[in-house]
């Protein structure tokens, strides 16, 4: 997998290009670089369009139109704000594969037809007189002498005059003649370049498009890009997110760059005030703006699930897992932070249920069972309910093992007495700080494995159910639904599923509105690296050795 970061600062752009191949990180960066070299043209041009509005404002009246031209954007940009669901519902979202067709010209030029060489004038007979005067006129000897001499003046240059003619004609010929050959194999070049162009253009979309219709995860990836790529926006708005599919579940995670409150519009109005001869902006109101701000990520939260679901021509998604972040400067130091403020998991079947054209967007986030703080203006960070995987590359999906791994163990394959006395010691480390307690309770050589966390804090503290599950295939909704009753049963405060492999969207699905955690395998990695402990999970090398030795004891049978 080849990945390569571009920016542009003009427009504060930044993105992380992947692709399979170094060729197809290059397509990929050469078409960005396009996108947002259109876009900064485009914002150039309204940066002049302003700056000639403003120069041209020379006199009150002009002012005053001004004025109410900046209004009328503003009041624009404020109703866009308003409908950015509304809008995506009415659109068709998914890919144009004829998009990635090369559409160039044909660059030779095509020749350019001679210039013809000009005839010269037939000569006249009255341009060769004869030499007579009144004398010699009169004697009829010389006059007719001096008439025959004209004629052979005449004559010959009459046939200098044809010579040249036939000369030039046979030259003009000829390279009409050559011009005619060089159209011809111009034209044929071309058809052959148009024709290499059209079978370039089919194996480039059937490159795409057949394994994304096969479900191909890079495939799957890409294609979803493309869709958010299409997603038009405020231009104040980040463009960024990054993406995971997990073939196993049909499970999208996404993680989004929503745009910090200073990006949605500052003023309402624009006064002109002539007493001053200026212009003066309004402001809009505080609550306006915090509530405007709430529903815009709301309704991009929804309006991305949306396009993903809507545009799935190859039902590749069962389940779509939104993380949505804000990067803002925090007041009281003034740094850069990047906080996750709100996550959702939508099912596709019930999300495209819903008349999204008629919603509130809040209370659709909130039915759907959204997390987020109560205000979203508060930029409070919440713990996304699935995170891509980050911090550690070594985990591997079943189909993709590499083999760059290094020796470090396998947790999907340890043995279960191991894998245990390694649960209870990385949440002993997570909760020491605080004073807290692990303690093994059970486990069970089907590779699960409980304990319970005594956390003595006085208001999040108390009694903790930790499950381990050293599972090689999807944790499905019955694991979920037996720590919930364990945690019934042993009055916990929460509940916490930790997992070598990956969640289905049901167990998501339930987990939902309920004081239970889930992690999964390239969770539980990060976890193990924060406490400085290297592994790796390899899920497919794990079936393979569970498959050997069952095969050995049936052949010790």
């Amino acid at each position: 997998m080849w990945r390569v970061r571009i920016s542009h600062p003009g427009l504060n752009k930044l993105r992380v290009i992947r692709g399979e191949t170094e060729a197809e990180v290059d397509l990929k960066v050469a078409l960005q670089q396009k996108a947002w070299a259109e876009q900064w043209q485009r914002t150039q041009a309204t940066r002049a369009r302003q700056l000639e509005r403003e120069n041209a404002a020379y006199n009150k009246e002009m002012r005053k139109q001004l004025a109410e031209q900046q209004t009328k954007e503003a009041e624009d940009a404020m109703s866009a704000l308003e409908h950015l669901l509304h809008i995506a519902v009415t659109k068709d979202h998914r890919v144009n594969w004829l998009k990635l067709e090369e559409r160039a010209h044909y660059a030779a030029p095509k020749p350019t037809a001679p210039q013809p060489r000009s005839i010269p004038s037939e000569p006249l007979r009255m341009a060769f007189p004869p030499k007579l005067n009144w004398f010699t006129g009169l004697l009829t000897p010389i006059r007719e002498k001096r008439m025959a001499e004209a004629e052979q003046r005449f004559q010959a240059a009459h046939s200098a005059w044809r010579a040249s003619r036939g000369e030039v004609e046979g030259w003009n010929k000829r390279k009409m003649e050559e011009h005619e050959g060089q159209v011809a194999n111009w034209e044929a070049k071309k058809a052959s370049w148009l024709k290499d162009q059209e079978e370039r253009n089919a194996a480039t979309i059937n490159s795409k498009r057949a394994p994304y219709l096969r479900c191909e995860p890079s495939a799957v990836v890409e294609y979803c890009e493309m869709v958010l790529n299409d997603s038009e926006y405020p231009e104040a708005f980040p463009s960024d997110f990054e993406l995971d599919y997990i073939p196993e579940t049909r499970m999208l995670v996404l993680d989004y760059s929503l745009p910090d409150i200073e990006a949605l519009p500052m003023f309402k109005a624009h006064r002109y005030i002539a007493t001053r001869d200026e212009i003066q902006p309004v402001a809009v109101a505080d609550s306006w703006l915090n509530k405007t701000y709430d529903s815009v990520l709301y309704q991009i939260a929804l309006r991305t699930i949306y396009e993903l679901f809507q545009s799935d021509e190859a039902q590749a998604l069962d389940a779509v897992v939104f993380n949505g972040w804000v990067n803002s400067t925090d007041k009281a130091t003034g740094k850069e932070v990047n906080a996750c403020v709100l996550t959702i998991q939508a099912n596709k079947s019930e999300f495209l249920e819903i008349n999204l054209g008629q919603v509130d967007p809040k209370a659709c986030f909130r039915k759907l069972k959204g997390i987020c703080a109560a205000k979203l203006t508060a930029l409070s960070p919440v713990r996304p309910i699935l995170q891509l995987n980050r911090e550690d590359k070594r985990f591997i999906q079943p189909q993709n093992v590499m083999e760059h791994l290094d020796d470090s163990a396998n947790l999907a394959a340890m043995d279960w007495e191991d894998f245990e006395h390694l649960i209870r010691q990385v949440f002993e480390k997570e909760f020491s700080s605080e004073g807290g307690e692990v303690k093994i309770t059970r486990a069970s050589r089907d590779g699960g494995v409980d304990a319970v966390v005594f956390d003595p804090d006085p208001i999040r503290g108390g009694k903790i159910i930790i499950q381990a599950k050293r599972y090689t295939n999807t944790v499905g909704v019955s694991a979920v639904r037996d720590l919930y009753g364990t945690i019934l049963n042993e009055g916990a405060n929460k509940g916490i599923l930790v997992t070598t492999a990956n969640y289905g969207p049901d167990a998501y699905e339930f987990a939902k509105g309920k004081p239970i955690t889930l992690l999964s395998g390239n969770e539980l990695l990060y976890l193990l690296q924060k406490h400085g402990h290297k592994a790796r999970i390899d899920l497919a090398e794990a079936r393979l050795l569970a498959a050997e030795q069952e095969k050995a004891k049936e052949s010790g049978g």
